[in-house]
């Protein structure tokens, strides 16, 4: 397997390259389990997100939520929301995005009570990891259309240069094509 080293100030990491496609690779990262780097970005994070206010943290489910939790934590909040990507048995009355793509990549969820929660509230949006930004400009849909005002986009890593709407972010990650880097930046 073919990886790309990382040095995030001062931690090193081995992250593994992943195909996209046959001719492009990203390299993959995972906050699951790994609670130095995500102490360490949400550390980072916070310097950078202190001169915003908003409510609420949110984010996409599964890789952000370790993140989530620690900037809650940074910033004294009682809680932070996540979006789902299926409705789950335990949702009361779901809020789900309306997209005329009814895929499975298009699908965001919020609880309802976390739906009405959002209401009127500016929120801060989260994520670990931008490439193509499609999940970002779904959940901001899906927080639009909760009402929910976005103060901030912000994410640790952008991966490519797909997502070009204003986002906060704390370093590059390359992409590869045919095992070249697309974006020197890292």
């Amino acid at each position: 397997m073919e990886y790309y080293n990382l040095d995030f100030f001062g931690l090193k990491r081995k992250l593994p390259l992943v195909s996209l496609t046959p001719k492009i690779k990203v390299a993959s990262l995972s906050l699951l389990g790994d609670t130095e780097l995500t102490d360490k970005a949400a550390e980072k994070l916070k310097e950078k997100l202190e001169k915003f206010h908003f409510d609420y943290l949110v984010g996409p489910e599964v890789k952000v939520v370790p993140l989530l939790h620690a900037l809650s934590q940074k910033f004294g909040q009682k809680r932070y929301i996540v979006c789902r990507k299926s409705i789950k048995g335990y949702m009361n009355d779901p809020f789900f995005l309306k997209t005329p793509q009814g895929t499975k990549s298009n699908f965001l969820v919020l609880d309802g009570p976390d739906a009405e929660l959002l209401q009127g509230k500016k929120v801060a949006v989260i994520d670990d990891v931008v490439s193509s930004g499609t999940t970002l400009t779904n959940l901001e849909n899906l927080l639009k259309q909760a009402g929910a005002e976005i103060e901030v986009v912000a994410t640790i890593f952008k991966q490519g240069d797909k997502y070009e709407k204003d986002l906060l972010f704390l370093s590059s990650l390359p992409v590869f094509f045919n095992q070249l880097p697309l974006d020197k930046k890292s």
